[in-house]
């Protein structure tokens, strides 16, 4: 892979994963704050993504895989979606901001898959070529947290809208620069690209690891939706939610950088995704202790290393299960899978959860964080027990 190539794959995976840790980590603490909105509520604003992921992948994978050349249709996703983000920072009610959140969700849902499938097509090694290209979707979010902190810090007067404006202005750079990626021809197949990426499931491994990333999925909104408050009723200043959990990304480089090939290699995708389901179970066990805050804080690390091993390594796997020519429908399937139904699911099951366990305007973050640690834990087990890589 020459220079060029390199830097132009780097940058679109950054800019693609700045957009949406601008704004995904942190508008909780908006939306349950000055917004005064529920548990349920939230769940539903942050559900647009996964509820946009059941539709806009399968529409992305056919019309890339035989039909339009996928920068293109990066290009223009990203330029109408950053001008959605500025009017979503405007709007401060549950209905309108749900509205349009839903319209933008459509357009970001559409490039998931693309920009996994535009990397794929240029390497000659994706097991060990992408994870120098995938490390910059967690150095992507240390650094818009950090950058978040720091516009906080300047404005001290913010109602948590900034994380949608930085959003935008992330969402129309990438759309230019969409531009200039390497040129990706559809295949013009005749076939249905996205028929033969279902047919894939006859495979018991291909079944057992969609199944499981589909569980795991759901709990991973606990993470989201419940972190940002859960460090606030532990003491940490609202202004500093952003950089504590850009932590979680700072792992997530030095293990996409250092462990995921060297693991892949040595271990294959059976234990590499049994080790990333683990790390998430560690995670949940220390916010379920109500350990003292630099714990909490040292604990986000499981996280970046659970994104690495079972997210980042299952999407190397459906790769290497895809046939060519259905590339872009393949990693679809498992955005449609994951991202929408399992996050969407997984919103409403968390905002369900954090209301059940909601005394007043407090939560009850033990009882809380204890619900994924038994979900988990059984994927775990599955893991080792079902799935043979």
């Amino acid at each position: 892979m020459d220079l060029s190539l390199y830097i132009r794959l780097s940058l679109m995976m950054f800019l693609e994963f700045a957009v949406w840790g601008a704004w995904s980590p942190v508008l909780a603490s908006r939306l349950l704050g000055p917004l005064k909105m529920t548990g349920r509520q939230t769940g539903w604003i942050y559900g647009t993504i996964p509820l946009a992921c059941i539709i806009s992948p399968l529409i992305a994978g056919q019309v890339a895989d035989r039909w339009i050349a996928t920068e293109w249709l990066l290009a223009g996703a990203h330029l109408v979606g950053g001008i959605i983000l500025f009017v979503a920072a405007r709007k401060k009610t549950f209905g309108s901001l749900f509205v349009v959140m839903g319209l933008y969700s459509l357009c970001y849902a559409f490039t998931l898959p693309l920009v996994n499938s535009l990397m794929f097509a240029h390497l000659t090694n994706a097991t060990t070529q992408s994870p120098r290209i995938f490390i910059w979707a967690p150095a992507a979010w240390v650094l818009v947290g950090w950058l978040l902190t720091a516009w906080r810090r300047i404005k001290e007067d913010g109602d948590g809208s900034d994380c949608l404006v930085l959003a935008g202005i992330l969402s129309l750079v990438m759309g230019f620069f969409c531009f200039f990626l390497p040129h990706t021809s559809p295949s013009g197949s005749s076939e249905v690209p996205i028929i033969k990426a279902l047919s894939m499931l006859k495979e018991p491994n291909f079944l057992t690891f969609i199944l499981l990333s589909f569980v795991l999925s759901t709990q991973l909104q606990f993470y989201f939706l419940g972190t940002a408050p859960y460090l606030q009723d532990i003491g940490v200043h609202s202004k500093n939610v952003p950089a504590v959990m850009a932590i979680a990304q700072a792992a997530q480089a030095a293990a996409t950088w250092y462990l995921l090939g060297y693991l892949l290699d040595k271990t294959g995708f059976r234990w590499t995704l049994a080790i990333g389901a683990l790390c998430w179970l560690g995670l949940y066990l220390s916010y379920a202790a109500m350990p003292p805050r630099w714990v909490v804080a040292g604990s986000q690390a499981l996280h970046g290393l659970a994104y690495v091993f079972f997210i980042i390594g299952g999407q190397i796997f459906v790769n290497s299960m895809a046939e060519q020519g259905i590339a872009s429908s393949a990693q679809a399937l498992l955005f449609v899978v994951t991202v929408g139904f399992g996050f969407f699911l997984g919103t409403q099951f968390t905002g369900v959860i954090m209301d059940r366990f909601r005394k007043d305007t407090r939560f009850r973050w033990r009882p809380i964080f204890l619900v994924p640690c038994v979900l988990t834990l059984c994927c775990i087990a599955a893991i080792v027990i079902l799935f043979r890589g």
